[in-house]
């Protein structure tokens, strides 16, 4: 199997989620022959950092095998060293082409990260408000954009701080990585950032590097 390039390893991502949006899935390389091959080592097409809400199985929603994706997840897609350093394997190591940063809508911890900056917010337990915290610099964003004449909105708008974070964590995974950010540059990696929308199936791109044409 050759290597696809950055852009062709995210039209690949693209069609399988098609079939799977469809309802058309090959559950391609999920046989014995495929897991006995696998066995003596590994070569993704691409590494995934999403959220680990149950509803964001990658190999599902891009309708791909066993050895296709390097998945990395936590809860609300937060960058950490970890999730630095497990991707920084993937591309320096695994040598991908690929990485897809994957939010979601109606994401639990954008719902926690909204609900703290209530003026009256219950204090959540430590490492739950470490998680989240990442998260809240975009709720204030949100949160300002909706004020108007100095009234402060009831009710932030969930997706919108969403996307407003899932810009900040492919910038904030740039930042931190430059391992990363120079395989952008040298086009041997391409990054995209998309919203998975639970209804529909889709994963709609929001951010591109590198993968364009």
């Amino acid at each position: 199997m050759t290597e696809p390039s950055p852009l062709k390893a995210w039209q690949e991502m693209q069609r399988g989620n098609a079939r799977f949006v469809a309802g058309e899935p090959r559950h391609p390389r999920q046989d014995v022959d495929r897991r006995a091959e696998l066995a003596t080592g590994q070569r993704p097409r691409a590494a995934l950092f999403g959220c680990s809400d149950s509803r964001l199985s990658a190999e599902i929603i891009f309708d791909k095998g066993l050895g296709d994706l390097f998945v990395v997840r936590n809860a609300g897609q937060v960058i950490s060293d970890s999730v630095v350093g497990s991707l920084e394997y993937a591309v320096a190591v695994l040598e991908v082409p690929l990485i897809v940063v994957l939010g979601h809508d109606a994401c639990g911890a954008v719902g926690a990260a909204i609900d703290s900056v209530a003026l009256e917010a219950p204090a959540l337990p430590p490492r739950i408000w470490r998680q989240i915290a990442p998260i809240v610099p975009a709720v204030r964003r949100v949160q300002r954009e909706m004020t108007v004449d100095g009234a402060v909105p009831a009710v932030i708008d969930a997706d919108r701080v969403g996307r407003e974070h899932l810009r900040d964590t492919v910038a904030e995974l740039l930042h931190s990585s430059e391992l990363i950010s120079d395989a952008v540059a040298e086009r041997r990696l391409a990054i995209v950032g998309a919203n998975y929308r639970l209804a529909e199936g889709t994963a709609v791109p929001d951010v591109i590097l590198g993968a364009e044409d």
